[in-house]
């Protein structure tokens, strides 16, 4: 690549270094204009040309010309300024994507754990704002029911059997999930045992802490932070909070779009 194809700009004291071909992504900007000499307001200074704006929000406009997406960080904020860097620029595409604030600001996924201990047993139930989320926990966790079959010979000679029936937890709604741990008494009067098992750790445990432990454990893994804890006074249930925040996904220009991109609502309506 020669040297006449790249051009350097000072951006607020920022330098960058790109194509010219970049740049000039867009024939009616005013940054197009620049390079071509109509817009005296851009000097060209020891090889470089002097913009006097914003250094660090031109590095999410010149990612903006190189992809034609648009994807910012999770802690951005600045959404008006680099609206009115855009809108120096005119650049009209980026501006558009811009006016989609709520769809470029990160979303919280919450998670609610309840847990209640009640004697020898312990009850769990799981409410998620993302059905992804319960889906993916409903995947992770096996109850485990001890059911003690017949011996085959004399009972006096063989004790019974006990087997362990897996099964999943429940699902109330596509928003939850439930199920429980512990020792309880059966139809026959037999003490039966709950246990239960989160990949990938493969322990079956019956101890309703040493589950709400794990549970947690498997929240934190997967991007979760405890935000908050509480107890319901009525019957002792012990509630945890939790949040993820997600991570938007890059907005494209309509006319750059590719086949598996997904079409915002807003975006489909102005195609129309």
């Amino acid at each position: 690549m020669s040297s006449q194809e790249l051009v350097t700009l000072n951006v607020g004291g920022k330098i960058f270094t790109t194509r010219f071909s970049t740049i000039k992504q867009f024939p009616a900007s005013r940054l197009t204009r620049m390079l071509d000499g109509r817009d005296q307001e851009f000097k060209m200074v020891g090889g470089q040309i002097f913009v006097d704006r914003d250094g660090v929000l031109f590095s999410f406009i010149l990612d903006f010309l190189r992809t034609h997406q648009l994807l910012l960080p999770t802690d951005f904020s600045d959404y008006l300024r680099l609206q009115r860097e855009a809108l120096f620029y005119e650049l009209d595409p980026l501006v558009d994507l811009l006016n989609q604030e709520h769809l470029l600001q990160p979303r919280p996924a919450l998670v609610e754990v309840h847990f209640l201990s009640r004697n020898t047993q312990a009850f769990f139930r799981v409410f998620g704002s993302c059905s992804k989320t319960i889906e993916m926990l409903t995947g992770r966790i096996t109850v485990f029911i001890e059911q003690h079959s017949a011996p085959t010979w004399s009972s006096n000679s063989f004790p019974h059997q006990v087997n362990l029936l897996p099964l999943p937890p429940q699902r109330p709604s596509y928003h939850d999930l439930v199920f429980q741990c512990g020792s309880d008494s059966t139809t026959d009067n037999q003490t039966g045992v709950r246990y239960v098992s989160i990949k990938p750790d493969n322990r079956k445990l019956a101890n309703g802490t040493n589950v709400l432990g794990l549970l947690i454990d498997t929240l934190l893994m997967e991007g979760f932070h405890l935000v908050s804890t509480r107890t319901v006074s009525e019957d002792k249930t012990e509630c945890y909070s939790f949040e993820r925040i997600k991570r938007p996904e890059a907005l494209s220009m309509n006319k750059t779009l590719k086949p598996e991109t997904t079409i915002t609502p807003e975006q489909s309506q102005k195609k129309k």
